[in-house]
């Protein structure tokens, strides 16, 4: 707990000065990227934007998702920024219990000191919805008696923030790296899981075959075989745009759901994520397919 508590300290240093509308506005465009409204907003039962209730199949069961509306008593209107940070890099809510890594914790952990800010602000600006409940994303937490195993097993095994192979010196590959590896959480899907249920690093985006209940995806390395080697930049680019793919058919599924954030971002950072899955090096795990 003392390495959490130095990684909290350094997280909660001062982010750069700026106006409060310029760090909204930043905040919605890293919800948007992050596509925080898709999975916290029961659409199909026409909930209200950000208030939960979403049901989610995970590897841990259904988990019926928070409310993360400025609401004090069943959303997240009475975090201060240490908790918000403490959730969104290491998985603990404010009263000390630990979320499932159906939480994309190890990802949004990479993210900078000043887009958690921006983030925060974004979601402080919202109208307060009373949803009881989804109430502090308790919904998220496990069952008392396996908080502390996990909580251990995190310890123990949690990597540092970093971001994923390879070292990014284009700067266009490291804004690349950032989208793919921290705010889109795109290994959420396309790497699977070791055996406490955080991401395997030696497999990052070689795709998932769907073990312990997590969503079948394909490899999005440049593998010319298994993965996406034979797409061009501007192939990925449009699928990212439009859902469309090379052989002129779309995208379905979870995977129709993140073209909704992907379109939503500007082309350069499109073309971003393009670059960056075109330098990672190409992983072939065949029992993933």
């Amino acid at each position: 707990m003392a390495l959490a508590s130095l990684f909290l300290l350094i997280a909660l240093s001062p982010a750069p000065a700026g106006t409060a509308d310029t760090a909204i506005a930043r905040g919605a465009y890293l919800a948007a990227a992050a596509g925080c409204d898709q999975c916290h907003t029961d659409t199909g039962n026409g909930g209200l934007a950000y208030a939960g209730g979403r049901g989610l199949a995970t590897e841990f069961g259904v988990i019926s998702t928070p409310n993360i509306t400025p609401d004090p008593a069943t959303g997240i209107g009475g975090w201060s920024l240490g908790d918000f940070v403490g959730a969104m890099r290491w998985g603990i809510a404010p009263d000390g219990t630990h979320y499932t890594t159906a939480f994309p914790f190890p990802y949004f952990a990479r993210m900078t000191d000043s887009d958690l800010g921006d983030l925060k602000a974004f979601l402080d600006s919202l109208a307060p919805v009373s949803r009881p409940g989804t109430g502090g994303a308790a919904s998220l937490a496990l069952f008392p008696r396996m908080r502390a195993a996990l909580g251990a097993a995190l310890a123990a095994n949690f990597p540092p923030p970093r971001v994923a192979e390879p070292p990014p010196t284009d700067p266009r590959i490291a804004r690349g790296a950032y989208l793919v590896t921290a705010v889109g959480h795109c290994g959420q899907c396309h790497t699977p899981l070791n055996w406490y249920g955080a991401p395997d690093a030696r497999r990052d985006l070689a795709g998932s075959s769907g073990r312990l209940g997590t969503p079948k995806a394909p490899d999005i390395t440049p593998d010319p075989k298994s993965g996406i080697g034979s797409w061009s930049e501007d192939q990925i680019v449009d699928l990212l745009a439009t859902g469309g793919t090379p052989d002129g058919d779309f995208v379905g599924g979870a995977m129709a759901e993140i073209v909704r954030n992907t379109a939503r971002l500007t082309d350069d950072d499109r073309r971003a994520i393009a670059a960056y899955l075109k330098a990672v090096p190409p992983k072939v795990f065949p029992e993933n397919k």
